[in-house]
């Protein structure tokens, strides 16, 4: 039995077993071995094996953004409208066969924006070159999951489905869970909350189910039995999720509004270019880029080209970001902005910066 029919059965037991209290540790071993099997899936089959057809593009500018969605949804026609790069479009389905990379300036920063080709029902087994197009959004910061507003929110479960199957985890954060494999003493399990979806039985079941015998788990936060899978595994990947809602001019005044006040959701229009302005500063707001400006000593601040970092960055990132050899030579810097209490602030090199800030640094001599 391959693989696949593994993943098969393990769905068709889990589909059919009733949720008790006497059957979840049966479930939680379950899950457990569909999670193994899964991971298996998408690791390649030996050494020897051919190498496929792969289409990842080299990571540029300052974030990288993937369009996914099902075939004829318009992510072409968006990738055309915000970028200078041309991409197939037409009215039939599977018209773009590889990936598309195209750059949006906006802001002063450049976010690269990838087409993937359509992906269909089955993608995460392989299906319609689903595994290549699901790699290629495991490196992005941003996903933009694409569906047609006239499908309702079939789309969007199908595409979340697929996409939760091989470890990416849309609009959620790391489960509290620490853990650590050891060599002996056996496992060791504490926790530092209520836990009322999982109990210490169930950890060490679904711990032995991936023959670990010797280890240490702390609950720092009431999880479930999926979220500790996710953090043995170690293979998952959080990302914010954007969904985009394309061809509103097809339904009613009353749905679009409907869909626009669900959560993390844009709607927009790519053939009328309805709202395609916020689309951006909603991509904007959920890469969480910075724009820090500098300034030298006695002239006026560099407005026309910022440096950009990521959230959190801190005066340390804006050194390496000029020059590698400025955090040996750092004295302190003065920092105009929404990050400090008053203007200017003289600030130390772990700094915590905001966006549109201005720094001086200064130097030993």
């Amino acid at each position: 039995m391959g693989i696949l029919e593994r993943i098969g059965e393990i769905e068709k037991e889990i589909a059919r077993t009733q949720k008790n209290k006497a059957t979840e540790y049966h479930l939680g071993v379950l899950k457990a071995k569909l999670a193994k099997y899964r991971t298996q899936l998408l690791e390649p089959q030996g050494k020897k094996g051919e190498k496929g057809e792969g289409f990842d593009v080299m990571k540029s500018g300052d974030a990288r953004v993937a369009l996914i969605g099902f075939p004829s949804v318009g992510k072409s026609t968006l990738l055309s409208t915000l970028t200078n790069t041309q991409s197939v479009a037409a009215s039939y389905e599977f018209t773009t066969l590889t990936c598309i990379p195209g750059v949006i300036e906006y802001k002063g920063a450049n976010i690269q924006l990838l087409d993937l080709p359509g992906i269909i029902e089955g993608a995460s087994q392989g299906k319609g070159r689903g595994r290549q197009v699901i790699a290629v959004a495991r490196t992005a910061d941003l996903v933009i999951m694409m569906v047609d507003v006239t499908k309702g929110e079939v789309q969007k479960e199908l595409l979340t489905a697929e996409l939760e199957a091989v470890g990416i985890r849309l609009n959620k954060r790391k489960p509290g869970i620490y853990f650590k494999q050891k060599k002996a003493g056996g496992i060791k399990f504490n926790a530092t909350c209520t836990l009322t979806k999982i109990d210490e039985k169930m950890v060490q079941m679904i711990l032995h189910e991936y023959k670990i015998f010797n280890a240490e788990v702390i609950f720092r936060e009431d999880c479930t039995s999926d979220e500790l899978i996710d953090v043995i595994s170690g293979n998952r990947v959080y990302m914010p999720c954007l969904y985009v809602y394309n061809k509103i001019d097809q339904v009613s005044i009353e749905e679009v509004d409907r869909v626009a006040h669900l959560p993390q959701s844009v709607v927009v229009s790519c053939n009328m270019k309805l709202n395609l302005d916020y689309l951006l500063e909603r991509t904007w707001q959920e890469l969480s880029l910075l724009r820090i400006y500098t300034k030298k000593p006695g002239c006026a601040p560099d407005f026309s080209d910022p440096i950009i970092l990521r959230g959190g960055a801190t005066v340390e990132h804006v050194c390496h970001s000029i020059h590698r050899s400025i955090v040996a030579v750092f004295k302190y810097a003065l920092v105009w902005g929404k990050s400090t209490k008053f203007n200017p602030q003289r600030v130390g090199i772990h700094h915590v910066m905001c966006d549109e800030d201005v720094i001086q640094i200064v130097t030993k001599k």
